[in-house]
């Protein structure tokens, strides 16, 4: 059975390269807020953040992705000021803890992203791909830090209110917008090597409609540009499989989302429970590897 070949790249972060195609790259999600959409009010306590953090280290995660915002459907924006009040003493006790953590601030707000980079963040996951602060781009390039850009289809006030997409329309509207939005990067002076694309499950595709895209995620590659996930708990599965009361059912849809996502190329995931995404993944990447050795 054929599977995609997944690309080689070094990612270049703020002080140093990582190596993304050998391996699935895990990413630690780290919610530092009181309202996001299933461990909202968890970690928002630094001692409990800072636990978390060195259990997901410890359990094989290569990055952790800490935010202050939710950005779940309908959710509340909030200032920069008080996004970094949440995230900047947490990402301090962390470097503290760990020096050598690779660290991801989750944040639309160039001010924020600013100010973790000067407190030890490597990378700038932005879920706007740019587009929700005018001064990210620059910031970004400034700052030759790691940015992952995300496609988002509205903003989540608006996402019970869009138009419906048609099966096919998923994959080329997701394609167009990302190389838009990896051109306008590049325009801005952001290193081609800085870069990492996420199609953002979830992020303006309503249910059912974010299937295609995963069907399809290998025909992102187009793109050039190394990728990134997020599939973790995400309502559609949750949907999908009606059972919203089970855990462990929305952890095995997790697991199943992760596992055809690497096979399609993927090279990072973003995950809540970093054991079961390392221990799946490292048995995707074999059949990977496998998958190469006989060509």
């Amino acid at each position: 059975m054929p599977f995609a070949v997944r690309p080689h790249f070094d990612w270049r972060l703020r002080t140093r390269t990582l190596a993304l195609g050998p391996r699935t790259l895990i990413m630690g999600i780290l919610n530092a807020t009181p309202d996001s959409f299933s461990d909202g009010d968890q970690f928002r306590d630094p001692r409990a953040a800072l636990t978390h953090a060195l259990q997901m280290l410890d359990e094989g995660a290569d990055i952790l992705d800490l935010g202050g915002e939710s950005t779940r459907p309908n959710s509340t924006p909030i200032t920069p000021a008080e996004e970094q009040s949440r995230v900047l003493p947490i990402l301090r006790a962390i470097l503290a803890a760990r020096p050598e953590a690779v660290v991801s601030i989750d944040t639309y707000h160039a001010e924020t992203a600013r100010l973790a980079i000067d407190c030890g963040a490597e990378i700038v996951n932005d879920v706007s791909g740019f587009l929700w602060d005018d001064a990210m781009a620059a910031a970004c390039a400034e700052l030759a830090c790691g940015s992952i850009l995300m496609h988002t289809r509205g903003r989540p006030q608006q996402w019970r209110t869009l138009p419906a997409l048609a099966p096919d329309e998923v994959l080329p509207l997701v394609l167009r917008e990302l190389r838009a939005r990896a051109d306008a990067a590049l325009a801005a002076g952001i290193a081609r090597e800085a870069i990492v694309l996420d199609p953002g499950f979830g992020f303006g595709k309503i249910l059912d409609e974010n299937f295609p895209l995963l069907a399809q995620l290998d025909a992102l590659h187009a793109l050039g540009f190394p990728l990134l996930v997020g599939l973790s708990r995400k309502s559609f599965l949750r949907h999908a499989l009606q059972q919203a009361e089970s855990v462990h059912a929305l952890q095995d849809a997790t697991t199943a989302a992760n596992t055809t996502a690497i096979l399609a190329g993927v090279h990072i995931l973003r995950v809540h429970d970093v054991r079961p995404a390392r221990q799946s993944a490292d048995l995707a990447d074999r059949i990977l590897k496998a998958e190469d050795d006989a060509r």
